[in-house]
């Protein structure tokens, strides 16, 4: 009996995991190139194993990353914690005759970079490197740039939290703990995931509260469960589509809704023109279909209105105005043999 409830609560959870994950992860990884950094004039560098004899569990982090993997390309390029935190001569000696002296460590402390700075200065550092990626060329001109957000404040080298609390674990919805897919470990999740310092989406609702509350209404993306994640559609890093999307309008909508592609023979104007934000709501809705109306046919007669128009052959009040429109016009996105989108 016991072995039968343990084989049913294993095939019970295989089962969620496969109807929860319906985007793969990327058989590529992300366009990321490291661009070699020159030492600085005067040098002062000492090597990862003088910063390991005081940082020894951001160290432990650290060699897991992809960051301690790199290459020199060439042989006086700039390595390990140096290569984010600058020279460490100063700092080293200055802690080493400190000799536990609080002034002095502090003051210490303060001769090497250790991203206190603001945003900007922040960013930069980490873009001595990632200037040259693709995805994230982009950043010294997004909205979260613009805004004051910094590399340091979603991404974290060394997650020494991680380590320390590898079980803490964030109270999350009802939807999200019913429906969710099992989780990895915090480290695990963190080194598979660009070193983010939480999970997707709850690091990128410590902002947005109001696309969380979204998310909370009956109709939503599977966001929350763990389905998808919020850069599936937006690109953190910034381009040059409106909401930072990844791809240009409903472009970004159809690499999963590939049967709203196209193209049609008979094109609906407002999916081509405004996008399906004219008629659907990303995030989530109080409405099935995720639309902006509750009842369909209000939705339609924002456009299709006026009584004498071309485009609005019933009466206003006749019997067709009364029930759905997609009762008649199945083909609502587009057709390729009838252009009222009949069939």
């Amino acid at each position: 009996m016991r072995s039968l409830q343990v084989l049913l609560s294993s095939l019970l959870l295989l089962s969620a995991s496969a109807l929860a994950q319906t985007r793969p992860e990327a058989t590529e990884p992300p366009s990321v190139s490291a661009a070699p950094i020159a030492p600085a004039p005067g040098g002062g560098y000492v090597g990862a194993e003088r910063c390991r004899s005081c940082h020894g569990a951001e160290s432990i982090q650290y060699a897991k990353t992809s960051h301690a993997a790199l290459t020199p390309a060439h042989a006086d390029s700039v390595t390990g914690c140096e290569m984010c935190h600058g020279p460490g001569k100063a700092h080293s000696e200055g802690e080493e005759a400190a000799r536990g002296d609080d002034a002095k460590t502090a003051a210490a402390a303060k001769l090497i970079f250790a991203f206190h700075g603001n945003p900007k200065q922040n960013s930069e550092h980490c873009m001595q490197c990632h200037q040259s990626s693709r995805t994230q060329k982009q950043f010294d001109h997004s909205e979260h740039s613009m805004h004051g957000v910094g590399c340091n404040d979603c991404h974290a080298t060394h997650l020494v939290e991680a380590a320390r609390n590898p079980r803490q674990t964030p109270i999350g919805s009802a939807q999200e703990n019913f429906f969710s897919v099992p989780k990895l470990g915090e480290e695990n999740r963190w080194l598979h995931n660009s070193l983010l310092k939480k999970a997707q989406p709850e690091l990128c609702y410590e902002c947005h509260g109001n696309i969380r509350a979204q998310f909370a209404l009956p109709t939503h993306h599977r966001v929350p469960e763990g389905a998808l994640k919020c850069t599936d559609c937006h690109n953190s890093h910034g381009t040059f589509n409106r909401n930072e999307l990844v791809r240009n309008g409903s472009e970004t909508c159809v690499q999963c809704h590939v049967e709203k592609r196209g193209p049609f023979v008979f094109e609906h104007p407002a999916s081509k023109i405004e996008g399906c934000v004219a008629c659907h709501t990303p995030h989530g809705s109080i409405n099935r279909m995720l639309l902006v109306r509750r009842e369909e046919r209000f939705l339609c007669l924002q456009c299709h209105v006026s009584p004498i128009g071309v485009n609005v052959p019933h009466g206003r009040l006749g019997f067709q105005t009364q029930g759905a429109c997609t009762r008649c016009h199945a083909s609502i996105h587009g057709s390729n043999f009838e252009v009222n989108f009949l069939h």
